[in-house]
């Protein structure tokens, strides 16, 4: 039986089934019993809505699954044993065929959750998650962990000892890079007596890094909606976590290692399972993320020193190294201009597809006046594209292949193959410049890619 202390703060989800009638037994549908049941059920829709954004002041704690019903009972069974703080459990099933479903309906409303018809991999199933969420800070955690005494506390503890810091990671027993410590058990049963002295607060343990894995990480909700959703051009899994790292420390904020505490992982059941389909998947995500993020490191902390408005600069969060010049969308929502930092409503239908991005993405942006189909587009195709070289264009590619879109007077490196396609710079006016041929040009902040979202609840 799960307790029920997993909603303090938050609201429960229970699902309500009809009580069975007795054999025999006639009911009776009056006119007036059903006009009351439909005007019962538009309240609730009605309630349910007006309470969809209502957070509470404690951690959601999202887990991804895929066919480990054992290992995931045992991870809710040690979150409910050993939190302390106020905190609720989603999971996310991927379309498990051993029982998974059955186990989660089984627990009666304590645990959230949502069974898909297919495997979403990791960032597609933790991004239904922090949809759902409620909590004021937010927890990715692998359903391989156990979890032991203070472990939230502690990061908790961490995590809100400094605004700088944006995500916090444990360490443990099986993990890539600096969170793995050596460990004295060899049975799992002495794991939580080496846990319990071993989880003591000490922030001379605290250890800043440039990676967190995304076995266990925590963040504030502000953080989340600076950075935005975990990207799902990761296939299944891997490199998921280096992308949000990254997103992290271009606010400026830093990532650290809460070395006081312990969580003990099994260890990438699901992946392994994979077999001779973990390379492919690995070498695609490595290519995508190369793509993605070469040569960033000369823009890390780029976002907090990249506007004179700090307060705008904060407000926009990562949408400061989005581009101007470009059309909009959040799903089955409207067009927006993007320019000067805003986004502007487009009457009319545009000739040329809008870029869809999440509506946190959208949201950041203020709104200005309405703009007219035929004037945005007519931007877009260059109707105030710069003189370089003797040439209009809006993107200037350099001999070495580097891309600059040009915003006014300001050029704006474009970071990488994956960022010019995602935003379609690629179809906008490109010309072949010289090397020297944007000396003079104001410098702007890059422009990173979009990350990419499929999901929606």
């Amino acid at each position: 039986m799960v307790k029920n202390r997993a909603f303090r703060g938050g609201r429960r989800a229970v699902r309500q089934r009809p009580r069975p009638r007795r054999r025999g037994a006639r009911v009776r549908a009056t006119p007036g019993y059903q006009d009351g049941y439909g005007n019962g059920y538009r309240e609730g829709v009605q309630a349910g809505l007006a309470s969809f954004d209502t957070l509470f002041d404690g951690t959601s704690i999202i887990i991804p699954s895929y066919n480990q019903r054992e290992l995931l009972g045992k991870c809710i069974n040690s979150i409910v044993r050993y939190t302390e703080p106020s905190y609720e459990i989603i999971v996310i099933d991927n379309g498990s065929t051993d029982g998974t479903a059955e186990y989660l309906a089984s627990l009666g409303g304590s645990v959230r959750y949502r069974v898909m018809e297919r495997n979403l991999g990791f960032a597609g199933a933790c991004n239904i998650g922090l949809m759902m969420a409620k909590g004021r800070t937010l927890m990715l955690l692998n359903n391989d962990i156990l979890v032991t005494r203070n472990w939230l506390d502690q990061m908790l503890a961490c995590l809100n000892s400094d605004p700088a810091i944006g995500m916090v990671g444990p360490v443990t027993n099986f993990i890539s890079g600096e969170q793995q410590i050596p460990v004295p058990y060899t049975d799992i049963h002495d794991m939580q007596s080496f846990a319990s002295n071993f989880n003591r607060h000490d922030p001379a343990r605290w250890q800043d890094t440039d990676r967190l894995v995304g076995f266990c990480v925590l963040m504030r909700r502000e953080t989340f909606l600076k950075i935005g959703y975990l990207d799902e051009g990761f296939e299944l899994g891997n490199f998921e976590d280096d992308d949000w790292d990254i997103r992290v420390r271009l606010l400026g904020q830093r990532l650290v290692i809460a070395g006081d505490t312990f969580i003990h992982h099994f260890g990438s059941v699901s992946i392994r399972a994979l077999g001779d389909g973990f390379l492919r998947i690995h070498t695609a995500n490595e290519r995508y993320y190369l793509d993605k993020w070469r040569g960033w490191q000369q823009c890390a902390g780029i976002v907090a020193s990249s506007s004179a408005d700090e307060e705008r600069a904060s407000a926009l969060g990562i949408s400061e190294l989005f581009p101007n010049g470009v059309a909009v969308r959040a799903a089955d929502a409207d067009v927006y201009w993007v320019e000067g930092g805003i986004r502007r409503l487009v009457t009319g239908v545009l000739p040329f597809e809008a870029v869809k991005l999440s509506r946190i993405d959208l949201r950041r942006w203020p709104v200005g006046d309405p703009i007219e189909a035929g004037e945005a587009a007519s931007r877009w195709h260059g109707a105030d594209a710069e003189q370089v070289d003797g040439r209009a264009c809006a993107v200037a590619l350099l001999p070495d292949g580097t891309a600059y879109h040009l915003e006014g007077d300001t050029a704006r490196r474009v970071l990488g193959p994956a960022a010019l396609k995602s935003w379609n710079l690629h179809l906008k006016p490109m010309s072949e410049v010289s090397a020297g041929a944007l000396e003079g040009w104001r410098t702007g902040a890059p422009i990173i890619a979009l990350p990419k979202l499929l999901q929606a609840l």
